[in-house]
């Protein structure tokens, strides 16, 4: 077993084996995907840094990185400025020896000339473009802190990393996360918006989901009606099968890794265990929690990456409808047994749909196991929405900056950078350093916000609609963790 680090949704891991969500991790690290074995051991050192994201402390703090030194993720020197709370969210700001400046102009001033910012990066209170307003987690080697970026007044989560507790194969795996999050465009996804590095520190900025993890509403306010859990389910579904679609298999998927961002609307998270692969590819490092573990992780010598993704999304249907995992014991070695024998209970209270799509995702043989094309065929989907994929958005800043056959909410970011002082000269410079740059940052979040709210994605407000009918708390199983 292994401990990683908490993801931007706040909730530390601590759950013994078979619990409800249980959080305890797998990682034999027998091999890694191309050959050589144990290349993914390091991966205890944090929980996916895919959960938060980051910028940069810069002047006054820790200093730019050395190319040699570099993981890949850009460096302090790329962060030319950093956050203002005055500064106004479109428009121009202050004035300068009578001139006005832009909101974008008054950052740059306050991080070369103003004592109090100055003081703030050296107490780690500012990062880059970002004000940090509190604490989300905190791992063996990384933090999570709650922060809002400057110009937008978007919350955000960012995950800090020491870099001196990462060994090289944990840097490796960082970088192929980060490379992961990148590929994902899709509106149950965890987006991802800014990596930069310091001599001491990685940040990783992603997107805040205030809800919190199903796995503590449901632990909380006990399990879902078949209703509820069918609008968070086929969403999950959705996200894995963008997933999939795009060669990722997220390998530690499970409550705890699925976040509100909204009463009905999840996004998964947490890429730490996340790798590429072909469909039909067999891969050998093996890792996860133990719950949520398919039966060929524990018996074979390979696996197919889909496969173990498609065994864990039941396991998590299950523990949506149930309150509870469907393989229970008090140790890891009797859970194996239990996950090997294929030995669950399935509670009359479920409707035959339901228990039909649960018993055809958790099948013993992999090539068994319904695909996702049977699970959003199944009967207990039918009439339920598939969210489709962001892929027709660029993320890169250079598609605003002077193009003329933009959508509407494209020329309503690019006129929202305008007036905060970000040029189209600034998103031409930008557009080649990807998420290493501020200024893509700042874009990837404006646009992103223009999505959320086109997509009707609201504040996050506590669910009624998740709680029991009165029908079905008659059925039985009235909810709660294990």
């Amino acid at each position: 077993t292994e401990t990683r680090d908490p993801p931007a949704s706040m909730t530390a891991e601590s759950n013994s084996a078979g619990s409800a969500g249980g959080s305890s991790k797998i990682n034999n690290s027998n091999n890694n995907n191309t050959g050589s074995r144990g290349e993914e051991s390091g991966t205890a050192h944090g929980k996916s840094a895919a959960s938060t994201a980051a910028a940069v402390p810069a002047r006054g703090s820790q200093g730019s990185v050395p190319h040699s030194e570099s993981l890949g993720y850009g460096t302090a020197s790329s962060l030319s400025v950093t956050g203002s709370t005055g500064s106004q969210l479109y428009g121009r700001a202050d004035a300068v020896n009578g001139s006005l400046m832009t909101a974008y102009e008054k950052l740059t001033f306050e991080l070369e000339n103003d004592d109090n910012v100055q003081k703030e990066i050296t107490l780690g209170r500012r990062i880059g473009f970002y004000r940090i307003r509190g604490e989300l987690g905190t791992g063996n080697f990384s933090q999570v802190k709650l922060a809002t970026h400057a110009l937008t007044k978007e919350k955000v989560a960012i995950k800090i990393l020491d870099k001196t507790k990462l060994d090289a194969k944990t840097q490796r795996l960082l970088s192929r996360e980060v490379s992961v999050m990148e590929r994902l465009h899709h509106p149950c996804v965890i987006r991802l918006y800014e990596v930069m590095e310091s001599v001491a520190k990685i940040h990783i900025v992603m997107e805040y989901a205030p809800g919190g993890e199903l796995f503590t509403k449901i632990t909380s306010e006990g399990r879902f009606s078949e209703r509820h859990a069918r609008v968070i389910f086929s969403q999950v579904a959705s996200a894995i099968k963008h997933m999939h679609d795009h060669n990722v298999i997220h390998r530690d998927l499970k409550a705890e890794n699925v976040f509100f961002s909204g009463p009905s609307h999840v996004k998964v998270g947490d890429f730490g265990f996340s790798t590429l692969a072909k469909p039909q590819q067999e891969l050998n490092t093996f890792c996860g929690s133990p719950p949520y573990a398919a039966p060929e992780l524990f018996r074979d010598d390979s696996y197919q990456g889909p496969r173990v993704d498609i065994w864990a999304l039941g396991i998590m249907l299950y523990f949506m409808l149930t309150g509870l995992m469907p393989f229970r014991a008090d140790t890891v070695g009797r859970l194996k047994k239990l996950i090997l024998a294929g030995e669950y209970s399935m509670p009359a209270f479920l409707s035959e749909p339901a228990q039909a799509l649960i018993a055809s995702i958790l099948r013993l043989s992999p090539p068994d196991r319904a695909t996702m094309s049977d699970i959003q065929s199944s009967a207990w989907l039918e009439g339920e929405e598939f969210l489709p994929a962001l892929e027709k958005y660029e993320m890169n800043p250079r598609r605003v900056a002077n193009r003329a056959d933009l959508r509407p909410e494209e020329l309503e970011v690019r006129k929202n950078l305008q007036q905060l002082g970000i040029s189209e000269s600034l998103l031409e410079e930008a557009s080649g350093k990807s998420y290493r740059s501020s200024i893509t940052g700042t874009y990837r979040i404006a646009l992103h916000k223009v999505h959320k709210r086109e997509s009707g994605e609201i504040t996050f407000t506590p669910p009624s609609s998740a709680a029991l009918s009165r029908q079905e708390r008659q059925r039985g199983g009235g909810g709660g963790g294990g």
